[in-house]
């Protein structure tokens, strides 16, 4: 049986200047976390050869870090009724500096790759707490600020993570990507303690719903692996991605089934009776589901069909953060004066339009035209991720804040591993397709064909030379063709998007206060 400890009486808010040095506080820590997933990316390849591994084995220092924090981030609400928001984001970003201090230490690829999955599972409270305790200490006029300043972090930082941890690599060594972590996390932790030590949340001694835990373990886990796995084993054509497909999807019914009859669930999924949770959380996983595949997929054209390297990849995406940084306060500022879908369908409308755009590009587009649509889709982060978690967060008690942003940030860390599987995945098979169609055109019959093995020849290239040119041409031509497509799809997903997210209802004022349905 469940009991709540006695609640003291509620200390002066926290205004002015010290709001502002908390903001920064909380900010830092969930730019550090989320810097992280994306920082060691490019780092990998420094890594192995350091540690003496593969490449494909060093992949690991990613996937055990996604894989702790999805099983982590579901947890949030459990915990923090029954430790406390404060203590537990503390503790959290506490936990978090030492696993970063202790990665830089590692001398060897199984002690980094422990070590990045229990820095993974200690991160997976800071997102969806720092969100809560933004929310929670901003007056109510200016929630939908705290909404703005908590998604300008989330946004930009994994835009920037490839880049910083490029240049940290390439001027300094790979160890820093993680000590860099360590003063941040500790005067995080030092400011927020000492701001907040005195406004904590009451604590509730709940029971460890033991089965719940077992069965988000195991099918989390278990996900998390065949989407950070499946492309690079085939798929469904390997014994153990559909070994794990088969136990991910057992383990996630029954768990469903579980924790909407536990009284004390360890995941509170009742939360998807509440209609805006439900639709918001829905356009919030879809929408991350294209805004992510276009991070992913940008860069990664630009390296391995344009010859970009990583560092000019990363300065070619980042400009979507200038619009995203510039606007973000002044859409929080104004989400109670304008109808929320609104706002969400315009920016629908831009994401679609510069993924239209993303896949007019051809082999001769020069690096200015690349900019221009990342910058205006800048616009549509700001005027998506900014009301979507309005509408999420819309109608809910307090203290169900947790609870639903830990459940909300699952599910779109969870939509970006499936928009990274599903459409890298989609990418490279429509370019084998297309190199298959336009390979059958070189052969004797076709005039165009012969005139150009010719032409080459004449240049003094011999004619497996001239061959090996016209290979490299369809190979470039075919990814080209399956990069478009790509975005076009992305691009549809986008525009489908306006239809749910007038799913949900007025009013989206209130976050945090009555409860609503």
């Amino acid at each position: 049986m469940s009991t709540a400890t006695a609640t003291p009486a509620a200390p002066a808010p926290i205004r002015g200047a010290t709001l502002g040095l908390l903001t920064l506080s909380v900010a830092v820590a969930t730019f550090m976390e989320v810097l992280d997933m994306s920082i060691a990316n490019v780092s990998v390849p420094h890594i192995a050869g350091d540690l003496a591994v593969s490449p494909n084995q060093g992949t690991w220092v990613i996937s055990s870090y996604g894989l702790a924090s999805a099983i982590a981030v579901p947890l949030t609400g459990w915990m923090a009724k029954r430790f406390g928001e404060v203590r537990l984001f503390v503790t959290s970003v506490l936990l978090f500096t030492l696993m970063s201090l202790a990665c830089g230490f590692a001398t060897s690829l199984p002690m980094l790759v422990t070590f990045r999955l229990l820095q993974g599972l200690v991160s997976g409270p800071m997102v969806p707490l720092s969100q809560t305790l933004l929310l929670s200490n901003y007056p109510p006029h200016k929630k939908g600020l705290a909404l703005a300043l908590w998604a300008m972090t989330v946004v930009i930082a994994p835009i920037f993570g490839p880049l910083l941890g490029g240049w940290i690599t390439d001027n300094m060594s790979w160890p820093w990507i993680f000590y860099i972590n360590v003063p941040v996390g500790l005067l995080s932790a030092a400011v927020t303690w000492t701001l907040l030590k005195r406004h904590e949340t009451p604590t509730v001694k709940l029971p460890i719903d033991a089965i719940g835990l077992a069965l988000l373990v195991i099918g989390v886990g278990s996900l998390q692996y065949v989407l950070d796995n499946g492309n690079e084993h085939d798929w469904f054509g390997s014994t153990e991605i559909l070994s794990l497909t088969v136990l991910s999807v057992v383990a996630l019914t029954f768990l469903v089934i579980w924790e909407l009859t536990e009284e004390h669930p360890i995941v509170d999924l009742r939360l998807f009776k509440r209609r805006n949770f439900r639709y918001g959380t829905l356009a919030l996983s879809l929408g991350f589901f294209a805004f992510f595949g276009t991070t992913v997929l940008f860069p990664l054209w630009l390296q391995t069909v344009m010859g970009y390297t990583a560092t000019w990849a990363g300065i070619a995406t980042a400009p979507v953060g200038i619009l995203a940084f510039l606007f973000s306060p002044i859409v929080g500022k104004n989400v109670n004066r304008v109808d929320l879908r609104l706002i969400c369908s315009f920016a629908f409308v831009v994401f679609g339009i510069t993924a239209f755009w993303y896949g007019s590009f051809n082999l001769d587009t020069p690096f200015q035209n690349l900019l221009w649509p990342r910058v205006i889709q800048g616009l549509a982060v700001a005027c998506f991720f900014v009301p979507v978690n309005q509408i999420v967060l819309s109608g809910l008690n307090t203290q169900e804040i947790a609870s639903a942003a830990g459940l909300a940030t699952f599910f779109r860390t969870l939509a970006g591993s499936f928009a990274t599987a599903t459409l890298i995945t989609t990418w490279d098979r429509r370019a084998t397709l297309h190199h298959a169609q336009l390979t059958e055109q070189i052969n004797a019959y076709n005039p165009a064909a012969t005139d150009y093995l010719g032409k080459l020849q004449s240049l003094g290239l011999t004619q497996d030379a001239a061959y090996a040119q016209v290979e490299r041409l369809i190979n470039a031509q075919g990814f080209m063709i399956a990069t478009s497509e790509v975005f076009w799809l992305i691009a549809a997903i986008f525009v489908a998007l306006i239809v749910v997210v007038w799913l949900a209802k007025p009013p989206f004022g209130s976050v945090g206060g009555a409860g609503g349905h």
